[in-house]
């Protein structure tokens, strides 16, 4: 009997489709994801489950939506299926390396089924404050205080204090510092370590990187191996604060875009060059021709197309639910997949079939393996859906508006719960959603569209989920502990 395929699943932070090379981009983010796609499947059109993470990584490790088991639920439920577990069920040695996610952790029940989970987070993060208190601040507040009842010195206000800050921060001379993720030479590294120990074991790695998340620090190297030029740290440290601002309008930001978009740029391609990396890493260990490869994001990230920046929970535009997905599996030659939406529900599953392992009953997506292989393009949806959540660790803001999306290959159509809204987009005539179609068009595709909204919303399975449910609030519990009860507690 032949010995079954290793695999690895790197997963991104942040990045969106229209920003890799391999998808068209002009730039040169992800030349060498470039080669490795000539001999993968290569999917144009990968949907996210929900946007951001914590409403993203239930649909690509447990193949089912976010909000499945109702919106007070966050990350992955004690004892759920997830394609670690499904591994390790299955002989393989199973090992993550998490660049220091919060919502990417064992507290969001994302350790299950690793033999090693390593998420970074003891790392310690510098926060520089503005102030410490004293006559000084007390000072500053009353003059905020009285700026903010007129509309000009608030303005004025606003400004002033944010070259104060610029200034009262010390000189920085390495972006290493600025930092608030491990970049990801550094996680990659420990990926490697591990894999060294695994010998001729079938194995399961899942990396992610946060590269290209804000705020954006890439290093020289990325800066110059993607030819953006010298952009120092104090430079870098000032875009993104401008950047970060919440007091000044679109206009003033754009001015900072392009910067922004460089940096964001550089840190893609420093991803690209770490993938070189781990790809050389697995030839020289005679690993390569036995070990499927998945490159897919968790969501993508707005640059003031719409107005936005970053990745708003809710929102549903191309830009963050769009995201690229190639799977390289040896001695296949691959090649471009259909133009129909991939869900990233159907990823668990497809994966699995790929590599001849058996597709749990838990996982609620389908495997679209035969179809990527057989060239099959028969029309399918995906659905993204999220509540309008900012921080899940408050259980309270985990009941907001829920926010839901109906993807085909050319209509999307968005519902907001908390507005009472539909909208509909025709995506090959206004792909940039500048312009949503009126109700009186389209009445079949929005009936079609609608109805596949309704039974995503009613295909409930309440005896089957309570249970997950309910072992997700006593481990939050446990988690709200100190620790040392914590520890009495597993015991």
């Amino acid at each position: 009997m032949s010995t079954p395929f290793s695999a690895v699943l790197v997963t991104v932070d942040c990045l969106r489709a229209d920003h890799v090379t391999f998808l068209g981009y002009k730039r040169p983010t992800t030349p060498f994801l470039a080669s490795v796609a000539q001999e993968s499947f290569v999917v144009s059109s990968a949907i996210v489950g929900g946007v951001p993470t914590y409403y993203s990584f239930p649909a690509i490790l447990s193949s089912r939506h976010s909000l499945a088991m109702g919106r007070d639920l966050v990350g992955i439920a004690p004892g759920e299926t997830t394609l670690a577990t499904c591994f390790r069920q299955s002989g393989y040695s199973t090992a993550a390396f998490v660049a220091a996610n919060p919502y990417v952790c064992s507290k969001f029940g994302y350790d299950q089924g690793f033999d090693i989970f390593h998420d970074f987070l003891d790392q310690e993060v510098t926060v520089i404050a503005a102030g410490s208190g004293g006559v000084r601040t007390k000072m500053n507040r009353a003059l905020e205080g009285f700026c903010r009842r007129f509309r000009p010195l608030e303005t004025a206000y606003d400004e002033l204090y944010f070259r104060y800050c610029q200034r009262l921060v010390p000189p920085v001379s390495s972006v290493d510092s600025l930092r608030q993720y491990p970049a990801a030479d550094v996680v990659v590294d420990s990926a490697l370590k591990w894999l060294t120990s695994v010998c001729s074991e079938p194995f399961f790695l899942w990396i992610h990187l946060m590269d290209p998340h804000a705020p954006y620090y890439p290093g020289e190297a990325a800066l110059n191996s993607f030819g953006a030029g010298t952009i120092s740290p104090a430079r870098q440290r000032y875009v993104n604060s401008f950047w970060n601002r919440s007091d000044v309008g679109s206009n003033r930001l754009k001015l900072k875009r392009d910067t922004v978009v460089d940096l964001y740029d550089a840190g893609i391609r420093w991803v690209d060059m770490q993938m070189a990396r781990l790809v050389d890493s697995l030839k020289s260990l005679d690993l390569w021709d036995r070990c499927a490869l998945a490159f897919t994001a968790d969501h993508g990230e707005e640059f003031l197309e719409h107005g936005g920046r970053f990745h708003p929970p809710g929102t549903m535009k191309e830009e963050l639910i769009h995201v690229p997905l190639l799977v390289r599996i040896p001695s296949l030659s691959g090649g471009q997949v259909s133009r129909q939406p991939f869900s990233h529900l159907d990823f668990a599953p497809t994966l699995l079939e790929a590599l001849n392992l058996q597709v749990p009953p838990a996982f609620r997506g389908r495997s679209r393996w035969r179809e990527w292989r057989d060239g099959d393009d028969s029309e399918r949806v995906a659905i993204v859906e999220s509540a309008e959540c900012t921080n899940p660790n408050r259980a309270e803001e985990r009941l907001a508006p829920r926010a839901l999306c109906v993807r085909s290959e050319r209509y999307k159509m968005v519902l907001h719960f908390a507005q009472n809204s539909i909208e509909l987009f025709d995506l090959d005539e206004d792909p940039a959603e500048t312009q949503c179609l009126p109700d009186s068009v389209e009445v079949n595709t929005q009936r079609r569209l609608l109805e596949y909204a309704r039974q995503h919303i009613e295909a409930k399975d309440l005896p089957r989920t309570s249970k997950f449910w309910l072992r997700a609030r006593i481990r939050e519990l446990r988690f709200q502990m100190p620790e040392s009860r914590r520890a009495q507690s597993r015991h």
